[in-house]
């Protein structure tokens, strides 16, 4: 099965409940007073939408890239129903010559919320991508599980090699200033995707101007 078919599966057989909730990730929305420092924003790996319509509901011009179309289609429902515009992309995040030229640089903001569905031999090919994105002296944000995710079982990949610590963080983006990076454990409630008490990570780094 392509990854397009295995998340699609997974977002159909939610039925009409969204996966992981329609509210946004709580590290995210933590940081919202930060978010006016640009007028941009990408939410990559988007899901059925819930984080990108935030982003809009803020303010920002909000492009989303999904793989799954049966997600894009929620997410669709969900932007019209809280009446913001997304621009709703359904892509891979790591084919070849992705991002196109026209949306390098383009972010003041690139988030990924929970997008560690790759090991480390794909991490730097996901990684690369979003620096890419991101324009000169912008953002990119993360938010992941740690290791100690798999004693809980909440919500995230089963393979220790996906997850992140913050010397993997740090040395992804050594060259980038890592303005926070914190480690913590918290109970989160994302749906039936994500729930329970969760070993999270979460950083914000700003790309060189």
């Amino acid at each position: 099965m392509t990854q397009e078919s295995i998340w699609s599966t997974r977002y159909r057989e939610a039925g009409e409940d969204y996966l992981f909730g329609t509210e946004p990730n709580r590290f995210l929305a933590r940081r919202q007073n930060r978010l006016a420092e640009g007028r941009t924003a990408l939410s990559v790996a988007d899901g059925e939408g819930r984080n990108s319509v935030w982003l809009a509901e803020q303010g920002l011009e909000v492009t989303a890239i999904e793989i799954s179309a049966v997600a894009i289609e929620k997410a669709r429902r969900l932007a019209a129903g809280r009446q913001v515009s997304v621009d709703f992309i359904q892509a891979d995040m790591l084919a070849p010559g992705w991002p196109p030229a026209q949306m390098k640089g383009a972010f003041d903001w690139v988030v990924g919320i929970f997008i560690q569905f790759v090991g480390p031999e794909w991490r730097e090919r996901q990684f690369d991508a979003m620096k890419a994105l991101t324009a000169p002296g912008g953002c990119i944000l993360l938010q992941g599980y740690t290791p100690a995710q798999l004693t809980y079982r909440t919500g995230g990949p089963s393979a220790v090699e996906n997850l992140y610590t913050e010397e993997i963080l740090q040395d992804a983006f050594a060259d980038w200033k890592i303005e926070e990076l914190v480690s913590y454990e918290e109970d989160i409630v994302e749906g039936s995707g994500h729930k329970g008490r969760s070993a999270l990570i979460g950083m914000i780094a700003r790309k060189p101007a």
